[in-house]
């Protein structure tokens, strides 16, 4: 008994002295717990997030110098950014081992034109690759959205909560696809700390197909090679044809599976833990809804030039992880219904944000759309 207690107690004084809290799992259940990690941040007051080197922007070199004219260093001289048409800003450069841990960003101009991109380590091609809408599950307009993963609050505000571990380093760009300059204002919060061995990289990749052909299956992901988990999905979805939409079902290609999934869905809204359209019942009408791991926002046509109508839906698998080991390819159908009760194979406008981990290296991403091919209308 004495031998145990003095286990306990050794124990104890690690965990006191931080040696073995990386600081990267914290919740109210630990957040009591002292650790070793060094909390950084970057943002336009101090692009390297270096120690005791925010806001040292001088009038002669801040955004906001002729508000802070009568003031001088020191006083909000250099909130934002610009990125011209055409160009590449590097966000941040960052040596670890480390993680990410939340992204503020509220970015001007067409989202869909907004391309961020995340590097791990010494990555020439990006981990993450997608509008900057599309990846906080706001393609389109702005909807309030209050989830675990992301959050969009007033006006045009975007968080991302991801835990994004990295060993060596991290790159995060944004690109500006527009023909006008975009304002930029952003904060990107991490931990310098040491990362576990089981630890996977942050995967994020868009797609999109307009008009899907008739009698073809949409793929939200495929090509994924390796160990991981898929965590999450964001479909942006546009109705060509009046009535419902969502009978299609989503279907998790695991390890080797050919023509048969392993995981086989019961229809869009089901996936999207919703049920029977997204109906209220009371009204007879689409009902938005946002909660910690699902959500579901309607955009209704209004006159006669916006006749089609829209969704977004997410869907995090925070606590049910779709695990692989060896590949993974995820797919969805695109069904509503047809005289004599029969199924419709739709022709929509779809776009999809996959989000997994994985140990590197992973397969290369199919190339982004183009400008043109990328734009809502």
């Amino acid at each position: 008994m004495k031998t145990k207690i003095t286990v306990l107690l050794i124990f104890a004084s690690l965990n006191l002295s931080g040696q073995n809290v990386n600081g990267l799992t914290s919740n109210l259940g630990n957040l009591y717990q002292l650790s070793n990690a060094e909390t950084r941040s970057i943002s336009p007051e101090n692009f390297t997030g270096e120690k005791g080197r925010g806001g040292m922007a001088t009038l002669e070199e801040g955004s906001a110098a002729h508000a802070a004219r009568d003031l001088g260093q020191g006083w909000k001289v250099n909130p934002f950014i610009r990125i011209k048409a055409g160009e590449t800003f590097t966000l941040a450069e960052i040596s670890g081992p480390g993680a990410i841990q939340h992204i503020w960003m509220t970015p001007t101009g067409n989202w869909r034109y907004s391309i961020l991109r995340i590097y791990w380590d010494d990555e020439t091609e990006p981990s993450v690759e997608v509008p900057v809408g599309d990846f906080f599950a706001a393609a389109y307009k702005y909807k309030q959205i209050s989830s675990l993963a992301v959050c969009v609050n007033p006006g045009s505000a975007f968080n991302s909560y991801w835990v994004m571990p990295f060993r060596k380093k991290c790159r995060i760009t944004m690109q500006n696809l527009d023909e006008s300059e975009m304002r930029l204002y952003y904060q990107i919060d991490y931990s310098l700390t040491e990362i576990p061995e089981s630890a996977a990289y942050f995967h994020v990749q868009f797609r999109r197909v307009n008009p899907l052909p008739y009698k073809e299956v949409y793929t939200i992901v495929n090509g994924i090679k390796g160990q991981g988990q898929f965590v999450g999905c964001y479909l942006f979805w546009q109705s060509n044809n009046i009535g419902w939409w969502g009978e299609g079902e989503i279907k998790f290609y695991i390890d080797g599976d050919n023509k048969f999934p392993t995981i086989c869905g019961t229809g869009t809204e089901d996936y999207f833990c919703g049920s029977y359209n997204f109906e209220n019942r009371e009204t007879g009408t689409y009902q938005d809804f946002t909660t910690p791991y699902t959500g579901f926002h309607v955009f209704r046509p209004d006159g006669s030039y916006d006749s089609q109508t829209r969704f977004g839906m997410y869907r995090w698998h925070i606590t049910d992880p779709v695990r692989f080991k060896k590949d993974m390819k995820v797919t969805i159908q695109a069904l509503g219904w047809r005289s004599g009760g029969r199924y419709l194979p739709l022709q929509d406008d779809i776009s999809s944000v996959a989000f997994w981990y994985q140990a590197e290296p992973h397969v290369r991403f199919p190339a982004l759309p183009d400008k043109d091919y990328l734009e809502i209308r």
